[in-house]
């Protein structure tokens, strides 16, 4: 039976790989819309190559090149936030969620329609706003499927057994590109050093992340969300070979793993798969030929971000929100070349002290999520040294 498909972030790397997956079952699934940020003529092109019905792009300045882009094709096409909502609207059994960072929190939620399955690779909708996200899931009997491959094996792990016997659920990170280096050398080290993933290839901002090893404390909360699992139930491994994504240790002594070559196209897969598992064509993990697998743990003095975020999974309430928000403003100065690497963390740091003393409960919907956001944005932009039009405040 073919099912209909709408991506969200069809021109980010997740999209990309989305659209190799689709076209590699072109008689599984039909595009029904695709959606971008910028990028005009890229969203243009996937669009014809999916055969989608509607293309929306975010920024409202490029309606007219997406257009003429489109121009003959028969797909329809818009711009600005109602025509990105409009895509999410329309008719589709399944939506991939990959629009990076808080702009995707809203087109994600208002995806939750009931029935519907949400492949989820846009981590902001859990870290922002998941105790809502996740209630109104259930309430609309919605699928959520993690794209992560991190939470993707992890599900595959914890289908060996039930929640109450898990003992730990342990993500990996590949440790980045710092992940030898020294603290005085990581300090002065540049954006683009640090956008140079040795294994993953994603946006700018995810790489940073990556070398923060932010992106695996998000990556904490998100599986919270997701697995019902306490802060004491979750932790972090760092391997090189990102190989091994996800484990579980149950409480009986086992250990299930979740074990991949690092193409995203394999949780992909696995998130939009029916009742059957797509045939992918990729090459097939060869353990004797990689030989040896290594793992060690994260150096919290080098990596101080894991530690913020896994603290702010510990306090709950409103802190994930105001963490996530504080890491997008540093990250901006960071990349704008305005402050340094460990200033990423003590901004974070900072933002989330002023916070934390007011006992901000934790919100109840996405708006109350959003003025959080909002908030802390601008507590963060007042602490970079740099124009605030430099970090820009959602």
């Amino acid at each position: 039976m073919t099912r209909s498909l709408t991506i969200l972030g069809a021109t980010g790397s997740i999209g990309r790989s989305t659209a190799d997956v689709v076209l590699a079952h072109r008689d599984e699934f039909r595009v029904e819309a695709v959606v971008g940020g910028r990028n005009a003529l890229a969203l243009a092109e996937v669009a014809r190559r999916l055969g989608a019905r509607f293309a929306a792009l975010a920024d409202e300045g490029g309606a007219a090149t997406l257009q003429q882009a489109l121009s003959g094709t028969g797909i329809e096409s818009g711009a600005g936030q109602s025509a990105v909502l409009e895509a999410v609207e329309r008719e589709a059994d399944i939506i991939l969620a990959a629009i990076s960072g808080t702009a995707g929190l809203v087109p994600t939620y208002a995806a939750l329609k009931p029935g519907r399955r949400i492949a989820l690779a846009n981590k902001e909708s859990l870290v922002c706003a998941g105790d809502a996200f996740m209630t109104d899931a259930r309430r609309l009997n919605v699928e959520i499927m993690p794209v992560d491959s991190e939470h993707n094996a992890l599900e595959h792990a914890l289908a060996a057994g039930l929640n109450r016997d898990v003992e730990k659920a342990v993500i990996t990170a590949s440790g980045g590109p710092f992940r030898t280096w020294s603290r005085q050398r990581i300090s002065s080290a540049s954006a683009k050093e640090a956008s140079a993933h040795p294994v993953w290839s994603m946006g700018s901002k995810i790489n940073i992340d990556s070398a923060t090893l932010m992106n695996k404390g998000l990556e904490l909360i998100e599986a919270h969300h997701l697995f019902g699992l306490g802060a004491e139930r979750l932790d972090v491994l760092v391997h090189p070979e990102a190989i091994v994504h996800g484990l579980v240790q149950w409480t009986d002594g086992a250990v299930t793993a979740g074990l991949a070559l690092p193409d995203m196209k394999v949780p992909i897969a696995n998130a939009l798969r029916g009742d059957r598992r797509l045939r992918m064509e990729l090459p097939r993990l060869d353990l004797a030929a990689i030989g040896r697998l290594s793992f060690e743990r994260p150096d919290d003095d080098r990596f101080p971000c894991l530690a913020l975020a896994k603290a702010a999974l510990r306090a709950g309430g409103a802190i994930p929100t105001v963490l996530n928000a504080a890491n997008e403003i540093a990250v901006e100065a960071y990349m704008a070349g305005s402050i340094g690497f460990y200033d990423i963390p003590e901004t974070v740091e900072r933002v989330c002290s002023t916070f934390s003393g007011r006992q901000i409960s934790t919100p109840a919907t996405v708006a109350e999520a959003l003025a959080i956001d909002r908030e802390a944005r601008q507590t963060a932009c007042r602490l970079i040294p740099a124009p605030v039009e430099a970090v820009q405040v959602r």
